[in-house]
């Protein structure tokens, strides 16, 4: 271990009493080192060996501790979920809606924390678009293969005719990472605010507390309403903004590495086609593995663990072929 090892681990909050204990007892290393050399050089190599000991049972939690926390940073226990209807309409704002709910369902299950960050609805009650911010054990683990275009086929109430509707709604998942690996030129940021919506009366917010970001150079942008203050909202965006940025970054990185893209499994291309819910035939079908699903009444109740635990036994190589 050199002092560069040293200062690391100290500087970390949840290594730095061992690092406090490792220098300590390399100072005691060092004095019982000289004695060594003199007359009490036995009785010394016994205190030497159990110093040893007791910096290698240090060094050993230490390097758990940093383990976990490589894992924690790939696979974060918080992430934020948007869906935003695509092709279709108003039927595919009603997908879209279906979806939130699928997802939310799911995380009641899991025990996972769902919160509200934005929702912009439409007159029939669909979703233009809703942010989820999800906290718990496993969040991204488990859902980061859902980025997507997720498509639904159906007959429509509106429809008279009984034709065959799709609509299409996109997914995404974004980790919210303790250490961020890009960084942001406040610059290069548009900040707007806006009332935030409630349903009438006195839960409509009469002062100006949402706050919607826009990156410049990318054109991605984060909003947050959830939030009773502007400065808490402006932190919330500001996540989603972080972990957009290096979704779009990891996403380009991925583009210039693989030659194929559609032989990967959740790699943040929400333009890909990856899942079709078709209702006529109670089936749920992921283009990606070649897997089938039924009963899609449970399934948008929320029970897609026979899903997401067949993505990851297939893991990041598949055959996907554009549908």
């Amino acid at each position: 271990m050199d002092n560069a090892d040293l200062s690391r681990y100290k500087e970390n909050p949840k290594t730095a009493y061992f690092a406090a204990e490792l220098e300590r007892l390399s100072a005691e290393e060092a004095e019982v080192a000289e004695l060594a050399a003199g007359d009490l050089g036995e009785l010394a190599k016994e205190d030497l060996e159990r110093i040893q000991e007791q910096k290698s049972a240090l060094q050993a939690e230490i390097d758990k501790i940093l383990e976990r926390e490589k894992v924690e940073d790939a696979f974060p226990n918080e992430a934020v979920l948007e869906i935003r209807a695509g092709v279709g309409g108003e039927e595919a704002a009603l997908f879209a809606e279906e979806l939130s709910v699928m997802y939310r369902a799911y995380a009641t299950q899991k025990g996972w924390q769902v919160r509200v960050l934005s929702e912009s609805k439409t007159d029939l009650g669909g979703y233009k678009e809703i942010l989820l911010e999800m906290r718990g054990l496993g969040v991204y683990e488990r859902l980061r293969f859902e980025t997507g275009v997720h498509r639904v086929q159906r007959i429509p109430a509106t429809e008279k005719s009984g034709r065959i509707h799709t609509s299409t709604a996109s997914v995404a998942i974004l980790p919210i990472r303790k250490k961020h690996t890009v960084q942001i030129n406040m610059a290069d940021v548009e900040m707007e605010f806006s009332r935030s919506g409630g349903a009438g009366g006195q839960n409509v917010n009469k002062v100006e507390t949402a706050v919607r970001l826009v990156h410049i150079p990318t054109g991605l942008e984060a909003r947050s309403q959830s939030e009773r203050n502007q400065l808490g909202n402006r932190e919330q965006a500001m996540a989603v903004l972080l972990a957009k940025l290096e979704a779009y970054e990891e996403e380009k990185a991925r583009a210039k590495l693989s030659s194929d893209r559609k032989e990967q499994i959740g790699t943040g291309d929400r333009s890909e086609k990856i899942r079709t819910y078709n209702v006529l035939q109670d089936r749920v079908t992921d283009h990606r593995i070649k897997e089938s699903w039924h009963n899609l009444p449970s399934i948008f109740e929320g029970n897609i663990n026979p899903i997401l635990d067949a993505l990851m036994a297939a893991g990041v190589h598949t055959d996907a072929p554009e549908v």
